[in-house]
C-alpha cells in the first residue's frame, strides 16, 4: 500500500505478538519498541492519544483506518511529549492541511509507526485473546531473537509507570480569567493538560504535585480540594501513593479521582483492582448513572478496573459501564470524596461528562464557603 501523498513504497514494518502471530506492513516512522498492544476506537484525536501519559508502555492500534488527515497542532498536546510506544493504523496521511504531518511528527519523536497491516484482524485477535505483549520494528528481521526478548519483557500487570510520567517538581497554574476562586492541588500521576484547563477555566488556581508528594505536604498548602489524576500502569504496586491518598481521605478534604486516581482511591479505601481483558480505550464508552439512569458517552483509557464488591460499606457505586458492567464511579457516603474511571475532560471524545468538574467545585465551594 502506498502512503497517502507518497509515490514510493515504504520499507517493511513488523508487529510480533507474544502468541506468535506476526503482522506485516510498511514503515511510516522508524524504530523498534516493546509494549502492551491495545486498540483505540476513537474516530479522531490521534494527537491527544499520542500525548496522553496514560499510554506509557503501550503500543496503540487505531480501529479508524485513516490517521493524520488534519495534521498536528501544538494546542492539541495533552502533555510535553508523546508517550505511546508505537502507533499502528491501516493508512497514514502525509498530507497535512495544518501544521506538521503525522508521519513527520512520529519520526521526529522517535516513535515507530506502521501502516498497511490488517488492523481489523489484529483488533479481532486482541478482542478474542485480550491485550498481548508485542514488539514492533522497522529495523530488525531477526524474528526468533525478537520473540525471545518479547517473552522476557514484563507484562503490564505489576508495572509501576507513574514515576516515568509525573512532574519532578511542583508548579503553579493560575485561572484562565479573573481572580482565583479556589486553590486546588492536582496530583500528577500522568495528568492530561485538558484536565488542568477545565479546572482553570472554572476559576481554580492549581498547584500540580509530583506523584509521591506526601499528604502532609499537600495539606500544608492550605488547598480547598485535591484532584487525583489519570496515569499509566498498574495501581497495585503504588503502595506509598495509596497511603497518601488514605491520609487525604481521613483529612476530610474534598477529593476527586479520575481514571488511575479512581483506582488508587479505591485501593486506599481497602478495595481491589483487576486487569481487564482488553481494557477500555476510546471515545465511545457508554456509562450509566445508577441513581438517575442517565447514559453518558465517555472517553476512556485504562486497562484495570475496581472490583465493586471489594469496596467498604462507606462507598456507593455511582456509575457502571454498559458494555461490560464494570464499575465506572463511586462516592464515599460520609466524606466529600468521589471518583470516576472515565475522562470527564474528554480529550479526545464527547463532552457529556464535563459537568463533573462543576460538581466537584460545588463541593469545594460549599466546604470553602465560596459557592461557584
Amino acid at each position: 500500500m502506498l502512503t497517502l501523498g507518497s509515490n514510493r513504497r515504504s520499507p517493511k514494518g513488523v508487529l510480533l505478538l507474544e502468541d506468535g502471530s506476526c503482522f506485516e506492513g510498511e514503515a511510516v516512522a522508524p524504530g523498534t519498541r516493546f509494549g502492551e498492544v491495545v486498540f483505540n476506537t476513537s474516530m479522531t484525536g490521534y494527537q491527544e492519544i499520542l500525548t496522553d501519559p496514560s499510554y506509557r508502555g503501550q503500543i496503540v492500534v487505531m480501529t479508524q483506518p485513516h490517521m493524520g488527515n488534519y495534521g498536528m497542532s501544538d494546542e492539541a498536546d495533552e502533555s510535553r511529549q508523546p508517550w505511546v510506544e508505537g502507533f499502528l493504523a491501516r493508512q497514514f496521511s502525509t498530507v497535512a492541511p495544518r501544521g506538521e504531518a503525522l508521519p513527520e511528527y512520529l519520526s521526529r519523536h522517535g516513535l515507530p509507526a506502521i501502516e498497511g497491516i490488517d488492523t481489523r484482524a489484529l483488533v479481532r485477535r486482541l478482542r478474542r485473546n485480550g491485550c498481548l505483549k508485542g514488539v514492533m520494528t522497522t529495523e530488525r528481521t531477526d524474528v526468533e531473537a525478537l520473540a525471545e526478548e518479547l517473552a522476557a519483557f514484563p507484562s503490564m500487570s505489576g508495572r509501576s509507570l507513574v514515576d516515568e510520567v509525573s512532574c519532578k517538581e511542583p508548579y503553579e497554574l493560575g485561572p484562565l480569567a479573573g481572580e482565583a476562586r479556589f486553590h486546588l492541588a492536582v496530583y500528577d500521576f500522568g495528568v492530561k493538560a485538558n484536565i488542568l484547563r477545565h479546572l482553570q477555566a472554572r476559576g481554580a488556581r492549581l498547584t500540580v504535585l509530583p506523584a509521591h508528594t506526601s499528604a502532609a505536604e499537600c495539606l500544608g498548602l492550605g488547598v480547598d480540594g485535591v484532584v487525583l489524576s489519570n496515569g499509566p500502569g498498574d495501581p497495585e504496586p503504588l503502595a506509598s501513593i495509596q497511603q497518601n491518598v488514605a491520609e487525604l481521605v481521613a483529612s476530610n478534604i474534598p477529593l476527586f479521582g479520575i481514571c488511575l486516581g479512581h483506582q488508587l482511591l479505591a485501593l486506599a479505601l481497602g478495595g481491589r483492582t483487576v486487569k481487564l481483558k482488553f481494557g477500555h480505550h476510546g471515545g465511545n464508552q457508554p456509562v450509566r448513572d445508577i441513581a438517575t439512569g442517565q447514559v453518558t458517552i465517555t472517553s476512556q483509557n485504562h486497562g484495570f478496573a475496581v472490583v465493586p464488591e471489594s469496596l467498604p460499606e462507606s462507598c456507593t457505586a455511582t456509575d457502571i459501564n454498559l458494555n461490560d458492567g464494570t464499575l465506572e464511579g463511586f462516592a464515599v457516603t460520609d466524606r466529600p470524596v468521589f471518583a470516576v474511571q472515565y475522562h470527564p475532560e474528554a480529550a479526545p471524545g464527547p463532552q457529556d461528562a464535563s459537568g463533573l468538574f462543576d460538581r466537584f467545585l460545588a463541593v469545594v465551594g460549599d466546604r470553602a464557603g465560596a459557592h461557584p
